[in-house]
């Protein structure tokens, strides 16, 4: 049989088109050995292979090549070729080339197996002779509806939709239909509509001019398939709605005092009721690490492949046969279960107490299963390092591999022999973790049922201590620490303690580690939240011996050197004065107040002429800590310690680590001391060269840097990517968002636009997800009271009432906020649970201040919020649950 590949494409000079396929003929899907295409005629392409003996099903692609340059591949999935068997001599295929489409997120997982699910597809289309194949792609199609195919000419209906030819949806959202030759009279006219899979009403026709097709063909034993083509959909503009909550935070009358995995069905359920299609989850891998509440911070987590085992649902892994013991820890979730909050400590252990007796009851057999022994051969790369990490852990009592002796590099022989010693502790772990994986991927099958999907979240940074860090240490640079710059959040700036990404190791296996971590995020979730995507342009990094973010620099970045500061901003520096404190005597009062006296005996030194320094043991931020936690932290010492930590803050530059000589102007500099002792020429040019630094320097140079990095990751999977782009935005980043169809993230309290108070939800773009605040900031109610002035604008000017702002945001206040946000043109409207419930006078929380779920500036926050009822109780809430239905209902298209 032969086949016949013709396409159309636009190649610059010198560039070659091939095709590669999973066949022999066609490179055996090896790139660098496709088949090479001739031009036919003007950007028309044309190749063809001959198939010896029985055809078979294969995939295939073209590559664009030129001497000296990357090779150039489609978008997506590949083409596909199913046989028709030997009756067909010759299939001439005319193909499109596939370049992402304006609606990418409509072809993500999240539509295609999850919000759109077609449970029940038609078998796949096969080639048969003597017809016309069309393939069309069509994601936006709902459920209950089909593709059709109507035009002139009686085959086609003669344009009557009642007639039409309803299209093959197995590889949905690619649609295909065989049409047979001798039915046909070419030329002829037709559109593609879709219509209700029962009643074949009509739902959309194309929004384009009528499609025009001449081929003809009289071989009986010759097939034409048409490629490539898409729907021209009038209905572009698909809205969703949501809830944001963490796992740990659902309430449920089964839950053994935190949310588990299987409590997220009767969110779905409730998701259902109320005609949402999106449940947000924060970070859900293991963060055990020194067993205390500390190890509550879900974005430091030990594995970001590991699941934590707090969201195991206990009964579903076993029924323990002993009654006593079954009472026993009956009683305990029934204690834990009605506390206000979580107690982590005590979940925690009495759930490794209940899985380690279930263990010894059942986990030999569960080893020994079929369905284990296929999670473990996927999953063993970083199961074993993941379980051999939680024994070191417990024998030498810390996570810091660095204590571990032999332990502390990696090494996977030793680890396989540790694994041999402790066999039933590691089995134990490999236990858990199949039994957590089992229980998510049913829920995401039973939320896919439903039409709704699960988004997950993909921290920026990696815990100092893991497994990733201990397993790939080359991929991180461990001599640093992550954080954010000074924001509303907090004005010193964050510091995450994790360790920043080594990039250019990383590149050297084509981000192998990333797209792991993608790949199994995607086993789990359709859609996910790029954690302060700001890192794939650069990270905030702070040198280990600083505390605050102040003292952090941006890398990778393009500091100044002296020659440049001087002959393109005038600027004159200094670096032994302002690249370090300067410490005079007419700032000690402002510093120590009364303590100025204790201060200089004890921990600065006299440099004379009114100058100081501090001591040696207090000379960083780090020092300064440490020495402080070995002292009582009353009032008097409290203020010296933050009194030390300020006056180490207080530089006017920060010399770059890589590029010794080389300095990045100090964020926020103009508050500082330093600062103020510039002459007033010297502020002037230090403005320019500051906002020039942090404004406009890097736009080129950190748009190359995520365009490098983002796009092999965000297309390793179908998920559909999201991002949280607040803090200091450059001008690149919509710029690459946009490029790459990755939906923003749009507040209105935290306007995009520095002109503006308050977001304009009536100008929000599509590709975006909307909401009224996220974990990092309280909910409706606790930020309308947090600032008279502010709240008194917002009700004038964003929400245009008259009159002074009530001192509450009463019911219909919040109701008002929420469908600004349900009628702005975002695709999705993602609020928090509380949020939505601050709309009901008798349903919502008493105190609103109880239900902001982090706060940012404490490093050392416990993550303990939980729902205030019961799941089972919000879904008996009728009147509540139609009001949220109708409101959806209503802002969607």
């Amino acid at each position: 049989m032969k086949i016949s590949f013709n396409i159309n494409y636009h190649t610059q000079w010198g560039e070659s088109l091939f095709v590669c396929g999973d066949i022999l003929q066609l490179g055996s899907g090896d790139a660098s050995q496709a088949l090479e295409m001739s031009l036919a005629a003007p950007d028309h392409w044309v190749a063809e292979v001959e198939l010896d003996g029985n055809p078979i099903d294969f995939n295939y692609f073209f590559v664009v090549k030129a001497p000296g340059k990357a090779w150039r591949f489609e978008w997506g999935q590949p083409h596909r070729y199913i046989s028709g068997g030997d009756k067909i001599s010759h299939v001439k295929i005319f193909d499109a080339w596939k370049d992402m489409p304006a609606d990418k997120p409509y072809y993500s997982s999240a539509f295609v197996n999850g919000m759109l699910l077609r449970r029940f597809k038609d078998q796949p289309l096969a080639s048969l002779p003597g017809t016309l194949q069309f393939r069309i792609e069509a994601p936006l199609v709902e459920p209950d509806e089909v593709l059709a195919i109507s035009g002139e000419g009686d085959y086609l209906g003669n344009w009557d939709p009642k007639k039409a030819i309803i299209l093959n949806d197995a590889n949905y959202p690619e649609w295909g239909v065989n049409l047979n030759l001798d039915a046909l009279k070419a030329p002829f006219e037709y559109k593609f509509i879709i219509v209700k899979k029962d009643t074949r009403e009509v739902v959309a026709w194309e929004a384009i001019d009528n499609r025009r097709c001449g081929f003809i063909e009289e071989s009986d034993n010759v097939q034409i398939v048409v490629d490539g083509l898409r729907f021209v959909n009038p209905r572009n503009n698909w809205k969703g709605a949501g809830t944001a909550i963490p796992v740990f935070s659902i309430r449920s009358t089964e839950d053994f005092g935190v949310g588990d995995f299987y409590d997220i069905k009767k969110m779905v359920d409730w998701c259902v009721k109320t005609g949402q299609k999106v449940i947000q989850l924060l970070p859900i891998n293991d963060t055990t690490k020194t067993g205390s509440w500390i190890d509550s911070y879900p974005y430091s987590a030990n594995s970001t492949f590991a699941l934590h085992p707090m969201y195991v649902r206990l009964d579903a892994v076993g029924v323990l046969s002993d009654e006593s013991k079954r009472e026993h820890f009956k009683k305990i979730g029934e204690e834990l279960n009605i506390l206000k909050e979580v107690d982590y400590e005590a979940v925690t252990k009495a759930k490794d107490e209940y899985l380690r007796e279930i263990f010894a009851q059942k986990g030999i057999s569960d080893l020994k299963s079929k369905e284990f022994k296929a999670f473990f051969s996927v999953n063993e790369e970083w199961l074993i390092p993941y379980a051999a990490w939680r024994v070191l852990c417990k024998i030498y009592g810390t996570p810091d591999n660095q204590q571990w002796g032999k332990y502390s590099r990696y090494d996977a022989e030793i680890v396989d022999k540790l694994c041999e010693e402790h066999k039933m502790e590691i089995d134990y772990h490999l236990f858990v973790q199949y039994h957590l994986d089992r229980q998510l991927r049913e829920v995401r099958d039973y939320a896919h049922l439903h039409g709704v999907v699960l988004k997950g979240d993909i921290p920026i940074g990696i815990g100092r201590f893991s497994v990733d860090a201990w397993q790939h240490p080359d991929l991180f640079n461990m001599d640093c620490q992550a954080g954010a710059p000074p924001d509303d959040f907090s004005v010193l700036g964050q510091n995450w303690g994790f360790p920043t990404y080594n990039w250019d190791e990383m590149a050297k296996d084509g981000f192998q580690w990333w797209k792991d971590r993608f790949g199994k995020m995607s086993e789990y979730f359709d859609a996910y939240r790029i954690d302060h995507i700001l890192g794939f342009f650069r990270i905030w990094q702070i040198p280990l011996d600083a505390v605050h973010g102040l003292l952090g620099y941006f890398n990778p970045a393009l500091p100044f050197s002296p020659e440049e500061l001087r002959h393109s901003y005038d600027f004159w520096i200094n670096p032994e004065i302002q690249a370090n404190p300067l410490i005079l005597e007419w700032m000690l009062n402002d510093f120590f107040g009364d303590s100025v006296q204790e201060v200089k005996e004890c921990y600065l030194e006299d440099l004379g002429e009114g100058r100081y320094r501090l001591r040696k043991f207090v000379d960083t931020q780090r020092k300064v800590e440490e020495y402080f936690s070995t002292v009582e932290m009353n009032e008097h010492n409290s203020k010296i310690f933050n009194a030390l930590l300020g006056i180490l803050d207080d530089v006017l530059f920060i010399e770059d680590p890589y590029n010794r000589g080389h300095y990045h102007p100090r964020i926020a500099a103009q508050y500082t001391y330093q600062y103020r002792m510039l002459s007033d020429y010297e502020k002037w040019c230090f403005n320019r060269l500051y906002n020039d630094f942090f404004y406009h320097r890097h736009n080129d140079f950190w748009y190359g840097k995520a365009m490098w990095k983002l796009p092999p990751l965000i297309d390793s999977t179908g998920m559909l990517t999201c991002a949280e782009d607040l803090g200091m935005i450059p001008a690149c980043v919509p710029e690459v968002m946009h490029q790459l169809e990755i939906l923003s993230l749009e507040i209105q309290r935290m306007p995009k636009d520095p002109a503006l108070e308050f977001g304009d939800t009536w100008r929000y773009p599509y590709f975006s997800v909307c909401t009224t605040s996220t974990h990092d900031m309280g909910g409706i109610r606790s930020w309308w009271e947090s600032d008279r002035e502010v709240t008194q604008r917002f009700y004038n000017n964003a929400l245009h009432e008259y009159g002074t702002a009530p001192y509450f945001a009463e019911p219909w206040i919040c109701k008002k906020i929420i469908e600004l946000q349900l009628k702005s043109p975002s695709m999705f409207c993602i609020l928090p649970l509380a949020d939505w419930l601050s709309a009901d006078g008798k349903l919502r929380r008493e105190n609103p201040h109880e239900e902001q779920i982090n706060e940012p500036a404490d490093v050392h926050h416990y993550w303990r919020y939980r729902m205030h009822i019961t799941v089972e109780k919000l879904l008996a809430q009728d009147n509540f649950n139609n009001y949220m239905f109708d409101a959806i209902r209503s802002s969607a298209r």
